[in-house]
């Protein structure tokens, strides 16, 4: 608790909290520099026996980092494990991190090549990080017709609909729902089923993450859609990377209720989606 007190202290609106219970926790680090070139998301659990028994569960998070660059972190993070066992290991991790952007900004490594975001922070997004995930822009169901459209097979069953139970706070109220999806064909026709909803289709923002394991290639097809809440799918489909969830479809619906509530609405966000999952 003190060391997360502390890291929470020093980092500020870098650091971020996933999930408090499960000990889920992200940090935003840079290369020091005005504009900084180079950012990775680092996000760890602490798992019971952390630290003097086990080590965190990590997963670094960059575009462009991959291969060697990802093997090597890797490693250094490691070694710093073992150097320090049973001690607090976090800080040492995100400053040897920042070594790292550092000397990748002074070297003549080229910039990464990092699609822009078009939105902007909203005022209230006290703790607002950039994913490695881009959301799509384009309208869910568009975009989603595109997918699917080379494709012409029958139109497969429905998958059922599990909805969990709301969370209200200062009037907005979110709520999760779910369903398991083996394809992009059936992630489309839940959100069509759920926008027939009018309570649904009112809502201020209706977020989603999907992740469909595809077994012959061994990789995931995986995408978010914000809808408006900046952020919010990215996160939303990194609890489920984290959480190893796979073949499903979560939507969380907010409805405002105006009063801002800052970070506290992307808490109930995933409040909500891990709720569902679990039941």
């Amino acid at each position: 608790i003190d060391e997360i007190e502390a890291l929470s202290s020093i980092y500020g609106e870098d650091w971020c909290v996933v999930d408090e219970d499960e000990k889920i926790y992200c940090i935003k680090i840079n290369d020091c520099l005005d504009q900084p070139k180079w950012t990775l998301c680092l996000q760890v659990i602490l798992l019971p026996g952390y630290p003097t028994a086990e080590p965190p569960i990590y997963q670094l998070n960059a575009p462009w980092l991959r291969g060697q660059d990802y093997m090597e972190l890797a490693n250094s993070l490691e070694e710093i494990y073992v150097q320090n066992l049973g001690e607090s290991i976090l800080y040492l991790w995100v400053e040897k991190i920042r070594e790292v952007l550092i000397e990748k900004a002074q070297s003549s490594d080229p910039e990464p090549d990092i699609k822009k975001t078009s939105e902007e922070v909203d005022e209230d997004d006290g703790d607002y990080f950039l994913l490695d995930h881009q959301p799509i822009q384009e309208d869910p169901i568009k975009m989603l017709n595109f997918i699917t459209s080379e494709s012409q097979e029958v139109d497969e069953e429905l998958p059922s609909i599990h909805h969990g139970n709301p969370i209200t706070d200062r009037r907005s109220t979110f709520q999760a729902h779910l369903a398991p999806v083996v394809t992009p064909r059936q992630v489309k026709r839940v959100l069509e089923k759920l926008y027939e909803n009018k309570k649904i289709a009112s809502a201020t923002h209706n977020i989603y993450a999907y992740r469909i394991y595809c077994e012959d290639k061994q990789t995931f097809l995986q995408d978010c859609e914000d809808d408006g809440e900046t952020a919010a799918g990215g996160r939303l489909l990194h609890l489920m990377q984290i959480l190893n969830v796979r073949n499903v479809l979560v939507v969380v619906s907010r409805w405002y209720g105006g009063i801002l509530l800052g970070p506290d609405r992307f808490k109930h966000i995933n409040n909500c989606a891990r709720n569902v999952l679990v039941e």
